[in-house]
């Protein structure tokens, strides 16, 4: 891995958000945000202490495998007091001047909402997406949802307002869509290697961690969607062409390959990762996809002709 510690610090970048430290390298000619594990009481054992990181470079790895652009990663280590961390860089995608507007700041701007910037209830997102005027609302509509799914995928708990959103130009007064970024509560990061190997041995304790959590962060009437009950009820339309993009664009054999190079990764821990998302995959995804297919040509067959 690449030894991050003698880097030139960027003293004048500062990072918000919880779940670890964070500081401003140059690395190689490029800014790049260095994220490290949580510490202190946030620690449980040394394995599930450096998983976030794990789970942050995988995570935006496969949404960039998936063909959803999300931040470049790196893993990397960092020295401090003598003791080597595992961190996780990331290609600071405001390098080049462009400001980082979050969706909860975006949907504060929408003044008739009925909740503030924070609340993750599924019907004020969706009514911010089609009332804010910065992108394109069907565009975004679609970004959220291709986001929804693949964090369906990888068992994020954590996607809110505050850490998915918007770049803003300040030359040009020009919006895009940011990257994907902070996907370290993917991949279950505080597992340890007992829960590791429940996991890979007990399907039962396997079926636990996809069908009752974890849950997304984003609310249906004040309680958190199932993901499995969510996407299997192909209640949302939106959602429904969102698993239909996605969904046939997953290759497990080039995300298993992709983990098994991973050299940190111990044995152990490349097999949890393959067989969870997997089981994620084969349990929640393509369940889903065959009720949208279904339904699809259930609706293809009823049209008839003018």
């Amino acid at each position: 891995m690449i030894d991050f510690t003698n880097c030139k610090r960027l003293l004048t970048k500062a990072y918000s958000g919880a779940n670890g430290k964070k500081i401003a390298v140059e690395y190689e000619g490029e800014q790049y945000m260095l994220k490290f594990p949580p510490s202190g009481k946030e620690r449980k054992t040394e394995l599930s202490y450096i998983n976030s990181c794990y789970s942050e470079h995988l995570g935006s790895s496969i949404f960039n495998m998936l063909g959803i652009n999300a931040q470049k990663t790196m893993l990397g280590t960092f020295t401090v007091d003598n003791k080597e961390k595992v961190v996780c860089a990331c290609a600071d995608f405001t390098a080049d001047g462009k400001i980082l507007y979050d969706f909860c700041a975006i949907k504060n701007t929408v003044i008739d909402s009925e909740h503030g910037g924070t609340g993750t209830e599924l019907s004020d997102i969706l009514d911010t997406i089609e009332k804010q005027t910065f992108v394109d609302p069907q565009m975004l509509l679609e970004h959220f949802w291709n986001m929804f799914v693949v964090d369906a995928f990888l068992g994020n708990f954590d996607r809110h307002n505050g850490n998915w959103g918007f770049l803003i130009d300040p030359t040009t007064n020009k919006a895009e869509i940011a990257p994907i970024y902070d996907c370290g509560s993917c991949l279950l990061p505080q597992a340890d290697e007992g829960v590791m190997q429940e996991v890979l041995n007990d399907e039962d304790k396997l079926n636990a961690r996809i069908y009752r959590f974890p849950t997304s962060m984003i609310k249906n009437n004040d309680i958190k969607i199932s993901y499995y009950d969510f996407l299997c009820s192909a209640s949302n339309e939106d959602c429904n062409e969102a698993l239909k993009r996605i969904v046939p664009r997953i290759q497990m054999d080039e995300i298993d390959a992709f983990i098994d190079d991973i050299e940190p990764l111990t044995e152990l821990q490349k097999s949890f990762y393959k067989r969870y998302l997997a089981g994620r995959y084969e349990k929640i995804l393509l369940p889903a996809y065959a009720q949208v297919m279904d339904e699809s040509e259930e609706e293809s067959l009823t049209i008839k002709p003018l």
